[in-house]
């Protein structure tokens, strides 16, 4: 039951959550109501509790999402809610209104990993994991924190799995295999393993310590620097390159022609972080550019709505774009006004 005071634009709403049942309250609040506060960092909002009536403060709309959490996760918390649990929640719930993009009814692919749980979250998470599975080269972009790597290698996982392919090879550019590559101690493998450990770890959550050990001694699994591409053709291998934004034109292609027989490929990057030298041109930026029209290709651009990591991480990408914003239109005006000047 819910009940609205007046108000404009800000106000309070009140919840009452039933049937009632303190555990189940207990689970839905947190430790110390950390769940509480987890939802109202995400959705900007306050909560005030006192049993099982809860005081939602905020924007209308922003209370409105509050209220439909706590009842969403107040029907889960027959068993304890963890906070990745609310989190992940309230991404899906967020992206309730904006569905539509995602074609194909917003059904997520299910995912063969050890993972049961794995699933596109948001509607352009969605579509990613479906231009993954019906075309041989995806590229996914965005900002931090959507999913666009790790998503990627549960669909190698899956793809491993099914027999679809025979072996899962992951690549990144290593932006800095000048002066402060050649500083970390050990040989050229031991160099370059801090820049792949995120695919590492990916695989690691998805298969497991021991069977990825194992896929490795065999060759059906292989990390390695985007260097060590070149002359190969991989031929029914599931291929990641990853933060493809620091690849140059010539590496993009050299990447992109190693496909082989029965492959399949996904290019993944973020074109606001790019580490090139000055002046450098991304390879990325140029095969967005290039590869739009060819058939066969699929792309994915994933927004800020779409991180699926803390909260405060998508606030933050939405601070950045902002200031970002404000910079160039500042830089546009001074040019205008230096022009009108002449």
């Amino acid at each position: 039951m819910t009940e609205k005071a007046p108000g404009a634009k800000s106000r309070a709403t009140e919840l009452l959550l039933s049937p009632v049942n303190n555990r189940q309250l207990a689970n839905l609040c947190g430790p110390l109501d950390e769940n509480l506060r987890q939802i109202e960092t995400a959705l900007d909002v306050t909560i005030a509790r006192r049993g099982e009536r809860f005081t939602l403060r905020g924007e209308v709309a922003q209370t409105a999402r509050a209220s439909d959490a706590l009842q969403q996760f107040y029907a889960q918390a027959k068993d304890t809610l963890s906070v990745d649990e609310i989190q992940l929640g309230l991404i899906e719930l967020l992206n309730r209104p904006v569905r539509h993009i995602s074609s194909g009814g917003g059904v997520s692919p299910a995912l063969m990993t050890r993972k049961s749980e794995l699933h596109g979250r948001t509607p352009r998470q969605i579509e990613y994991l479906k231009n993954i599975q019906e075309h041989d080269i995806t590229f996914g972009t965005g900002p931090a924190g959507t999913g666009k790597t790790y998503l990627a290698v549960a669909s190698a996982v899956d793809a491993f799995e099914r027999e679809l392919v025979q072996r899962i090879v992951l690549t990144r550019p290593a932006v800095e295999a000048g002066e402060r590559l050649g500083f970390l101690p050990g040989d050229l493998a031991q160099k370059v393993d801090p820049y792949l450990r995120p695919l590492y770890d990916a695989l690691y959550d998805l298969m497991g310590f021991e069977r990825v050990g194992k896929l490795f001694e065999r060759g059906a699994i292989e990390i390695a620097p985007l260097a060590y591409m070149r002359g190969r053709t991989l031929n029914h291998a599931f291929i990641i390159l990853d933060e493809a934004q620091n690849t140059t034109p010539e590496q993009m292609k050299m990447f992109l022609t190693r496909i082989g027989i029965g492959a399949k490929a996904v290019v993944t990057g973020d074109v606001t972080q790019i580490d090139l030298q000055r002046g450098q041109k991304s390879g990325l930026i140029e095969a967005r550019l290039i590869l739009q029209e060819v058939r066969g290709i699929a792309f994915t651009e994933f927004l800020k709505e779409d991180v699926v990591r803390h909260p405060l991480v998508a606030r933050i990408v939405s601070a950045y774009e902002t200031h970002t914003a404000a910079l160039e239109a500042n830089e546009a005006a001074a040019a205008t006004a230096k022009h009108a000047g002449r």
